[in-house]
């Protein structure tokens, strides 16, 4: 036994000596050891395009303006797994060629690929794009009809205003919305976060979260509609003509000056709290826990329930 151990104790001794060996020798870029090789290609677009159709697999994506007026993809890619770029029928096309066999996918690597798309107009019509990991970013350079994103794995950044629908949902990351206008807003998380900053919707703001925290701050809305299974929902300066309508199993919900013409509110285990604008009826019950609301009689319904947890709402002077 002390033989195999003095064996087994000289094999790692002499592992780590190599792995600093030759680390130190690439300068301790991990990145040399990767068995993945990648390239980077461009492709023009010369053809004229409204629409953006991407389909990746693990890639980060973005939108940048272009300097010089012409429409061009640049791919940060692995040789074994590139991107066919097209137009048809109007449509700026960008998909994953995968030609990896099996093993192929087994190696080191310490790169992620990345797509950039260059566009010289600021108005377009429908975005569109479904990836499996990475990240999205779509600037306040455009403008565009309907945006409609997902990602398994990755956070979706949005500045970007969409006329008629924007439409983000993410697996496992966070969703971040700031300062657009659309007609109806869509946000979806799996597991991660959602954040939303000075946002006007002419229609309703959807939000799910399976498991996160869900921050609105400084949004004007027709209504919301807001659920979610294990996470906080805090509200900020949220602004509804008609309906607040919220769902949440296992989390807080909280309003600092928020206001709609009537309040739906619904949770098994977390507090409710917070300040609204104007008078309300409220109808408020919990099975264990305090309940604090103003005794008012004017005002549209603010019904409120909740299981375990407080209820705590004040009238913002």
């Amino acid at each position: 036994m002390n033989v195999w151990l003095i064996l087994g104790i000289a094999l790692v001794l002499l592992g780590l000596v190599l792995f600093v060996t030759v680390m130190a020798a690439n300068h301790w870029d991990f990145k040399a050891l990767s068995t993945t090789t990648y390239e980077t290609n461009v492709t023009q677009i010369d053809e004229e395009f409204q629409n953006i159709l991407v389909d990746i697999d693990t890639a980060q994506f973005r939108l940048l303006p272009s300097e010089d007026g012409v429409a061009r993809v640049e791919c940060y890619e692995e040789a074994t797994a590139k991107h066919t770029i097209t137009v048809e029928n109007g449509t700026l096309t960008i998909r994953v060629n995968n030609e990896k066999k099996w093993y192929e996918h087994i190696g080191v690597n310490f790169e992620t690929p990345g797509i950039t798309v260059y566009l010289p107009n600021a108005e377009y019509g429908n975005l569109e794009i479904t990836g499996h990991t990475g990240g999205v970013m779509i600037p306040k350079n455009f403008c565009f009809k309907n945006i409609n994103a997902s990602v398994t794995t990755g956070g979706i950044t949005c500045l970007a205003p969409a006329a008629e629908l924007l439409k983000l949902k993410t697996g496992t990351g966070t969703i971040r919305v700031k300062e657009v206008h659309t007609d109806l807003l869509d946000l979806t998380v799996t597991t991660g976060r959602i954040a939303v900053h000075f946002v006007t919707c002419n229609g309703g703001v959807t939000t799910r979260v399976s498991t996160g925290r869900a921050v609105l701050t400084d949004v004007s809305c027709q209504s919301l509609t807001s659920s979610g299974n294990t996470g906080d929902l805090i509200l900020r300066r949220v602004i509804a003509s008609g309906d607040f309508s919220i769902e949440r199993s296992t989390g807080d919900v909280s309003f600092d000056a928020c206001d709609a013409a009537a309040l739906s509110i619904t949770t098994d285990t977390g507090d409710i709290t917070g300040t609204l604008l104007t008078d309300k009826i409220f109808i408020a019950s919990t099975d264990t826990g305090r309940v604090s609301v103003p005794k008012t009689s004017l005002g549209g319904k603010c019904e409120i329930t909740t299981d375990t947890g407080d209820i705590k709402i004040e009238i913002h002077k």
